[in-house]
């Protein structure tokens, strides 16, 4: 029996893996499907040849990722690529905006609001290997780095809709909503600046990059350097108990608190088992891949050089449908994210031909066919696009879920991440990786720092294992 095992095999489940076995601890890692993955797993979901990231699809907090920037993943076939653009946004009838490497020519792209824009991220550029470690971590009383966080929070404890007043373009509005977007929260929410802010700040450092061949990719590196550690993964292996385990083992959950409950409820102290119980998924995401024929033929020219395009129009517009989301209802116009990797990535789809990966957000469990809706989002900004489509296929919330358990109610976050349960998620402990009175830790995205593809949350549970345990 190894000293310590993980169910799953995710991101933040390898990483938990990889953490302990760096450390002499040995480990196995227990895997439901047939490869390991999660949500960083790539099939031909359309037509033979054209490769489709299954869930997540563009990394910029994989590649900022203290821990994972700490292994030598490249070595096990790991390659980034960086689109020309990181992040485009187009608007009907006027200039839209975007994210450049370069500071200065985003600033430049924005007109008058660029030196707002300046004032909002330039402070953290320099100072981003610095500031990073404390935002993807738990709530501390004492930052790494007091003042800087301070700083951070100052701008990224508001609410989305109060940070974009300091725009005066519809341009500059429209392109930090399209941020802000990823947190899937309505935008008068407190906090929800901060991931606006963090992901513009990436743009700047690291990029919005991906990986070459598909997200699987990620994982595929981290399982060979797991392997390479002595550490042991078993798929095709569904834990649904913890009969067959001692009583002492160490367990790490790479789960959600639903199948926490489900596998070890009656071993979880009661009152802990109420707080999992109350914990809160959020929206969920409708989810469709397309081959395409040719490029998607954007009218804004800067849309056809940028890895990730952010739909939905105006600042108002992308306010409205996430408002939606979260109230039930499903927006006619949605914000839509879209990704073309095969734009820079010629293993994506066969000669001269193109994938997009595209969803959009939805009310948690919803079966509505959101097809019509985002094809005519990418239609509006892209007229004739739809003559480009040569295969599609659609996962509603149910489908995300069944393929990934994790994605409760289509939830790819691991729960609704407002600011009550941002930083001691899920059961609002100060060390909230480890549950009570047992050996038992959870490592999923339902804790600190929450979703993305990035290792802390499973690093960070390996290291109060560590503190405890070994």
């Amino acid at each position: 029996m190894s000293d310590a095992i993980i169910i799953g095999s995710g991101p933040n489940g390898l990483a938990a893996a990889i953490c302990l076995a760096q450390q002499g601890v040995s480990v196995t890692v227990y895997e439901k499907a047939e490869t390991v993955g999660g949500g960083t797993r790539t099939q031909e979901l359309t037509l033979p040849g054209f490769r489709h990231d299954v869930c997540s699809a563009i990394h910029p907090l994989a590649k900022a990722s203290p821990f994972l920037q700490s292994l030598p993943l490249e070595d096990y076939g790991l390659e980034w690529i960086q689109p020309d653009i990181p992040v485009a946004h187009p608007l009907k009838g006027q200039q839209g905006g975007a994210l450049f490497h370069s500071l200065d020519e985003t600033v430049a792209r924005l007109g008058r609001d660029g030196n707002t824009y300046r004032k909002l991220v330039e402070p953290f550029i320099d100072s981003w290997e610095e500031l990073l470690p404390d935002i993807l971590a738990p709530f501390s009383p004492i930052p790494s780095n007091p003042i800087l966080m301070a700083r951070f929070g100052f701008r990224g404890l508001r609410s989305a809709r109060g940070l974009a007043k300091r725009f005066e373009t519809p341009r500059a509005r429209a392109l930090f909503a399209g941020l802000a977007g990823h947190g899937i929260l309505p935008f008068n929410k407190t906090a929800t600046a901060a991931i606006g802010m963090v992901l513009g700040i990436a743009a700047h450092t690291v990029g919005w990059p991906y990986p070459k061949g598909g997200s699987h990719s990620i994982t595929q590196a981290m399982a060979a350097y797991l392997e390479s550690l002595g550490g042991t993964i078993k798929t095709n292996v569904e834990i649904t108990s913890l009969d067959d385990f001692p009583e002492e083992q160490v367990i790490l959950f790479n789960t959600t608190p639903r199948q926490i409950l489900d596998i070890a409820g009656p071993s979880l102290p009661s009152s802990y088992a109420q707080k999992l119980q109350k914990f809160k998924y959020g929206c969920g995401v409708f989810k469709l891949d397309l081959a395409l024929s040719s490029p998607i033929p954007w009218e804004d020219d800067l849309c056809r050089q940028a890895g990730t395009v952010h739909l939905g129009g105006t600042f108002e517009e992308i306010a409205l449908s996430e408002k939606d989301a979260a109230n039930g209802n499903h927006s006619e116009k949605p914000y839509v994210l879209v990704a073309q990797q095969s734009l820079f990535d010629e293993q994506r789809a066969p000669d001269g031909k193109h994938t997009c990966w595209t969803y959009c957000h939805v009310p948690n469990g919803s079966t509505q066919d959101m097809t019509e809706p985002i094809l005519n989002q990418i239609e509006r900004f892209a007229p004739g696009f739809r003559d480009c489509i040569i295969g599609q296929h659609a996962m509603n919330t149910q489908a995300i879920q069944a393929y990934n358990p994790n994605y409760i109610g289509g939830d790819i976050n691991g729960g609704m991440q407002d600011i009550t349960q941002l930083f001691t998620r899920p059961a609002g402990l100060f060390d909230p990786y480890h549950i009570p009175k047992t050996r038992y830790y959870i490592c999923s995205s339902s804790t600190p720092p929450g979703g993305g593809v990035h290792g802390m949350c499973g690093f960070h549970a390996a290291e109060s294992a560590l503190r405890q345990e070994f």
